[in-house]
């Protein structure tokens, strides 16, 4: 399946308007399944990022701007953002699938959906919000504590869930009465146009959202201008690094949401051959390609062979195709280099010694596409490149433990703490294990993030959080000030 026409631009949405870019070069994008040319953008330069930072700097400190207004105002904005998007929902959904290879069920059921139901939860929440508190002071006098938005943010969002985790940021930053320079990934990019027109059908004000397709040098100097108050970033741990480390140095507030190497706990009692589906989302969702998911299974030694059969079995019988097809479950990596990465782990994972069990290279029936088959390793040990490495692809390591205090400790061996889960009957049972692992989310018998829930990670999985109440306090900054009491009257 491919397109009909091809999806191209050439402006870029800064200002509240479409503008000539200032360089002249293209980010071009083939289809994850065909390898075939489906759209190109302009590749934003930092002269572009220049101006969507003036235009975002201007919105924020006018008067009379997207910064003063009111709760409700901007409440009603996000809620008609939210319609502008509902609206795209089904066209997002194909785009992003043609590009990331994400399977058009999962996009119809996520990229689709998600990013209007967290505009909506975050302009109820902001309505909640109480963004002035008075307070005695111990020393006399009234305290008045502020909760302003921080400024100016600089947004840079991966390819593998791109609108939904745009809105992680867009909606409670503007929610909160921030303004935005947002950097796409060059791997998705034509979703963006979408959101684009989203912005203007909901009237928000010029410079309050720009949009700056770019690639990584670009993204750093975004980090680094002198005029963005805050970064907001999801990607890699290793770039997370750098952010942090340039953000230490200007002291400028940072959210990271980084990679992880989850581990799924099965328990001895747990019920898995009534659990599939759950696994399969818990474990292997948009085709791996997922940073919070559970690659690492830890099995009980006394059921090893049994979890092999039943994660064997299960990535045999999953439908690998078109991203575009409905019946697909398994599509394609995002990107030629991608796949690459992901067969050198495959590689590595035999080359010390793990065995495979299902898997373990191309679909012979698919010669075009950057499809790799759902993989699952036996006999690798947690000290394994496989089981130390965020692979982010459909490939899991299957590793035995004696005793649930075992478990415990390889899921806590890792340098990543972002997602996971445990499997059991037994629900009380169970919350005691995911109680002890070090990890910034975890599921009982499931994994899935909550728009109300925070969301982020500890260790190299990042700084910060997401989603919930702690999203939007993120994007506030608290300022106190101090009224003296009264004087009393002079006696007559």
């Amino acid at each position: 399946m491919t397109t009909e026409t091809m999806i191209a631009s050439d402006e870029l949405f800064i200002g509240g308007e479409w503008i000539k870019p200032q360089g002249s070069g293209r980010i071009s994008v083939l289809a994850a399944s065909t390898e075939e040319p489906v759209g190109s953008v302009p590749d934003g330069t930092n002269a572009d990022i220049d101006a969507a930072v003036a235009a975002a700097r201007a919105a924020f400190d006018d008067p009379s701007g997207w910064s003063s207004w009111s709760i409700e105002d901007r409440a009603q904005a996000l809620e008609r953002l939210a319609g502008a998007l509902e609206s795209r929902g089904e066209e997002t959904a194909r785009r992003v699938s043609l590009q990331n290879g994400m399977p058009i069920s999962l996009s119809l059921q996520i990229e689709a959906v998600f990013p209007a139901v967290l505009a909506r939860y975050y302009a109820g929440l902001i309505r909640q919000t109480a963004l002035l508190e008075d307070r005695a002071g111990l020393l006399g006098g009234t305290i008045h504590v502020l909760r302003k938005p921080v400024g100016v943010v600089g947004a840079i969002v991966p390819w593998n869930y791109p609108q939904t985790l745009a809105m992680f940021k867009l909606a409670p930053l503007l929610a909160a009465g921030c303004t935005v320079v947002m950097k796409p990934s060059p791997e998705t990019v034509l979703d963006s146009l979408l959101l684009a027109e989203a912005i203007l059908e909901a009237e928000l004000p010029a410079g309050v959202v720009n949009l700056v397709p770019a690639g990584r040098e670009v993204g750093a100097y975004l980090v680094e201008h002198p005029d963005v108050d805050k970064i907001a970033f999801t990607g890699s741990s290793a770039s997370g690094r750098m952010i942090a480390r340039r953000c230490g140095e200007l002291l400028r507030p940072v959210t990271l949401e980084l990679g992880g190497k989850s581990a799924a706990i099965v328990l001895d009692d747990a019920d898995l051959a009534g659990a599939t589906e759950a696994l399969f989302a818990a474990t292997l969702m948009n085709n791996g390609q997922t940073c919070n998911i559970g690659t690492r299974v830890l099995a009980p030694r006394s059921r090893y062979d049994e979890v092999l059969e039943v994660f064997g079995g299960l990535a045999d019988a999953l439908v690998v195709g078109d991203s575009l097809d409905p019946a697909t479950q398994i599509g394609p990596m995002a990107s030629a280099r991608q796949r690459e990465r992901v067969e050198g782990y495959i590689e590595k994972g035999r080359a010390e010694g793990g065995r495979v069990v299902a898997g373990g290279g191309r679909p012979p029936e698919l010669d075009r596409g950057w499809f790799v088959q759902p993989t699952i390793f036996a006999d690798v040990d947690n000290g394994d490149t496989i089981a130390r490495e965020e692979i982010f692809g459909p490939v899991l390591a299957v590793i035995p433990y004696d005793g649930v205090d075992d478990a415990v400790a390889i899921a806590n061996d890792s340098e990543f703490g972002l997602g996971g889960s445990v499997w059991s009957r037994d629900i009380e049972r169970a919350n005691n294990v995911a109680k002890r692992v070090q990890t910034g989310s975890i599921g009982i018998n499931h994994y899935m993030l909550d728009p109300a829930a925070p969301f982020g990670g500890v260790k190299a999985s990042g700084l910060g959080r997401e989603l919930g109440p702690e999203g939007l306090t993120a994007y506030l900054q608290l300022q106190s000030i101090y009224e003296a009491p009264p004087q009393a009257e002079p006696a007559p």
